[in-house]
Parts: C-alpha cells; structure tokens; sequence
C-alpha cells in the first residue's frame, strides 16, 4: 500500500500550458502516473504534447475522471485553482506553488474541509509512492520502492535525504513534501497518522526545521517510553521506529528564511527546543543528514 497516490491515481495539471506545468507534466507522465489532462481557462480543446487541454476543472474532471490534481497556478489565481478543484470532487489536491497570502489559505483550507479534500502543500515539492504513482517536482530516479516514510517541510534537503536511505540500500513507501509556509494542508500529524495506519510503512523519518511548534506536536504524538524489563523504547501512537532530522540551527533568530513559516520569533521555534523534543520522546536526531541512514538501520535491526 500507500498514502496519498497509487496506480489509481488519475491526475489533472491545473496550470499545464505554463513551462513548469508542462515540464513537470512530461515528468510525471514518464514516472508512470495517470495524467488525464490539464487545464487552463480559455485554452480548452487543444492538445499539448499528448495531454487534452480543457477550460475549468468540472469539465475536466467530468471528461476524465480524475481523482487528484496539482496546481502550478500563478500565486494570484492559486488558491481560487485549489477551491475550483475541490469544487469539481477532487479528492486530493497539490499546491506547488508558492507565496499564497495566509488570508487566501484560510480560506481555502477552510474550504477543502467541507468537502472532504486533502491538500498538500502549498510551496512544497508533492507526494511520491515510488513505483506506482508521482505527484509534485520530486527527482523519481533518486527514490526506491520500500517500507520508509518520510515526511518533511523542506524540498531539497527531503531529496539529499532521501539519496542517502536509497544509497542505504532501503526503499521509501511514500515520500511527502508537506511545504513550509505557515498555512498549509497536512500538517505532520495528519501525514503520521497515515503511516501509522499503512501496512507497507516500517518506519517513519520526519524532517523539521526552524519556526512553529509541528515538531513539538509530532514528537507528543511519535512519544516513547522505557518498557520493562527490555528497557527498549516503544511507540505509544505511531507505533513504529521514527528519526528526524532539524534544519536551520545556525540560522539567527529574527531572520526569514526560504520558507515563510521557517522563522524564530522570540524563544518559540527554535532548532535546540525541536531537538529537544524529539529526543524527550525518544526519537534520534540526526546532527547531519547522511546520518539518518544508519539511525533507521539501528532502529529496524
């Protein structure tokens, strides 16, 4: 199994006639996912490179029965893309696209919850089930079918990250990229709970960075305890062998970083709080990333 995408997973690309849209598309549609088509207002009826071209997201989905759709919509037009999706029986929605205004993903989110869609992003790089099915801007070749999940605020490090458990020799069941502003869809809860629930997921890498209190939250929820007389840390919700990763401990406090979300206001949000809390609950923070190999190696032995 997995979380999120699967072979099943029929997408639409709001936004397809745009160069990244289209790119990543082609890229998609090489992985080896379903993409039914893509849309863009005032363009329906072409054909670009293979992909059918419709006008809003009710005639495509109408057309094609897809079930999943990713935004590369300029930031001006995002959000209304996002509810549009929604509007049309989307069941999950990804939202690469970056610097949407917080009032805007308000709205949206609040929006998504009446009707029973799942949002990832935005600003992230999506979701990957390796083997079956890709979503978002995620390098495929990098990653291996596997029994990992990872789950992560930050793109690029989830990639290094990511080389490093494949270079391992282990696989990953599903990679998720939940972005880094301060309004999105999943947060770490909603993607732990997920794993904690799938078969294929053995263990759980969560990488974190600077700013907010999601770390803090998930280590409450991953918490373990000493059981006796093994003297062995357990799960008590996940259920499962988790380690992490935190970015950003050198960066000052006051500074905004790549992510919007990824700032340290006061004494709230910073690298040595998350560190700590994690390791409280008994999960292993790596100091750097190529050590989150041998933790999980440890933590599967």
């Amino acid at each position: 199994m997995s979380i999120f995408v699967d072979n099943d997973t029929r997408l639409l690309v709001q936004g397809i006639t745009g160069r990244d849209g289209l790119f990543h598309a082609m890229q998609m549609r090489d992985y080896g996912t379903q993409v039914a088509g893509g849309v863009t207002p005032g363009k329906g009826g072409q054909t670009v490179e293979g992909f059918p071209i419709f006008n809003s997201m009710h005639e495509a989905v109408a057309k094609t029965d897809a079930n999943t759709s990713i935004v590369f919509v300029p930031v001006q037009f995002a959000s209304d893309a996002i509810i549009e999706a929604a509007d049309a029986g989307i069941k999950l929605v990804v939202c690469i696209t970056e610097g949407l205004p917080v009032l805007d993903m308000l709205k949206a989110v609040s929006y998504l919850d009446k009707k029973g869609t799942k949002l990832i992003g935005p600003n992230c790089p999506g979701v990957i089930s390796p083997g079956k099915s890709k979503v978002g801007i995620l390098p495929g070749h990098i990653f291996r079918e596997g029994n990992i999940g990872v789950v992560s605020r930050s793109g690029t490090l989830t990639y290094e990250l990511v080389s490093h458990i494949t270079n391992a020799g282990m696989g990953q069941s599903t990679c998720v990229g939940i972005g880094g502003d301060p309004i999105i869809g999943s947060n770490f809860l909603d993607v732990l709970r997920l794993f904690r629930d799938d078969p294929q997921t053995e263990a759980v890498v969560l990488v974190g960075e600077i700013g907010g209190c999601d770390e803090e939250e998930a280590a409450k929820f991953i918490r373990q305890k000493h059981s006796k007389p093994a003297a062995k840390f357990v799960q008590q919700e996940l259920g499962k062998p988790a380690v992490a990763f935190i970015a950003g401990r050198t960066a000052p406090r006051g500074k905004r970083m790549g992510h919007a979300g990824a700032i340290i206001s006061g004494s709230s949000g910073t690298a040595e709080e998350k560190v700590a809390a994690l390791t409280a609950a008994g999960i292993p923070v790596a100091d750097e990333p190529a050590q989150i190999a041998q933790l999980l190696k440890e933590k599967l032995a």
